[in-house]
């Protein structure tokens, strides 16, 4: 292949990251990624969003200028050291979950290697629609990693050149929507092994809210995503804590979640019963 400086490559093309690579592509970028070891899910969506294909991360890192990574965040750091090691020394952003201290770690690692760092964090579901899906960046570069995305579905935001702040407002934002529908798991859970969630329940709907419900159909919700949430919450544990604020809260969210880790890959949404049963199994 030929090398392509201004080439963008894909860490994963997961169901958010396929959609980051679509508007890295709508914006002009030729998106590339790289299938050595991936599994055929990955390829499929890679394909369906037509990225060309390096086939292994050397040449992934060879090729491109940019390379953005999208990972579960307890993978983020043997990512960020594998492209390093493949001898990479363009622009890499990190558009994971992790605490704002990780950022900063990778940032003076990339730094020392003579490549380039942003921070990243995403807010929102996958980017297919415009107004629906954020990317914040900060970092002395920041500006040229939002550049990539310009004109397509993903909404860029550049909040400074400090390392660490995207990271704090994603962990900040995650703390509250996740942390709250951890937080409504458990009390499900709770009310159901004590015997009163029909009467819980009939409590939540006597101010016509509708709250009963939607509370059911977030817990079933999710069950797709908490194998990713749990280790997210143990990132938003270790903020608190860096800011001087109790962790505790978040690393019991992270056990919750964990819990329902089973369902990942489940091709239907499981009853409330099952998701319950398996947030009270004891461990």
């Amino acid at each position: 292949m030929t090398r392509e400086h201004e080439a963008l490559g894909i860490l994963h093309p997961g169901e958010m990251g396929q959609s980051i690579a679509a508007a890295a592509q709508h914006a002009g970028q030729t998106v590339f990624w790289a299938s050595a070891g991936r599994s055929p899910a990955t390829r499929a969506r890679a394909e369906r969003v037509g990225l060309r294909d390096a086939g292994s991360l050397a040449e992934l890192c060879w090729l491109c200028g940019v390379i953005v990574c999208v990972c579960p965040p307890a993978a983020a750091e043997d990512v960020a050291e594998s492209v390093l090691a493949a001898g990479f020394h363009g622009l890499y952003l990190d558009a994971n979950a992790i605490a704002p201290g990780r950022a900063m770690r990778l940032a003076k690692t990339f730094t020392a290697a003579g490549a380039e760092f942003v921070d990243g964090g995403i807010i929102g579901e996958p980017a297919w629609e415009p107004n629906t899906t954020w990317l914040y960046l900060s970092g002395p570069r920041a500006s040229r990693a939002a550049a990539c995305f310009s004109g397509g579905p993903l909404e860029t935001a550049v909040l400074g050149p400090a390392v660490g702040q995207a990271s704090a407002l994603k962990m900040c934002y995650a703390a509250y929507a996740k942390g709250s529908l951890a937080l409504l798991c458990a009390t499900l859970a709770a009310a159901q092994g004590l015997g009163v969630r029909p009467a819980l329940e009939r409590q939540w709907s006597r101010d016509g809210s509708g709250f009963a419900t939607q509370a059911e159909a977030r817990a079933r919700q999710a069950t797709a995503k908490a194998w990713r949430f749990s280790g997210e919450m143990d990132e938003i544990a270790a903020t608190f804590e860096a800011a001087g604020l109790p962790g505790g809260f978040h690393q019991a969210a992270a056990q919750l979640f964990q819990r329902l880790a089973g369902f990942k890959d489940a091709a239907a949404q499981p009853p409330l019963e099952a998701v319950l049963t398996e947030l009270l199994r004891a461990e």
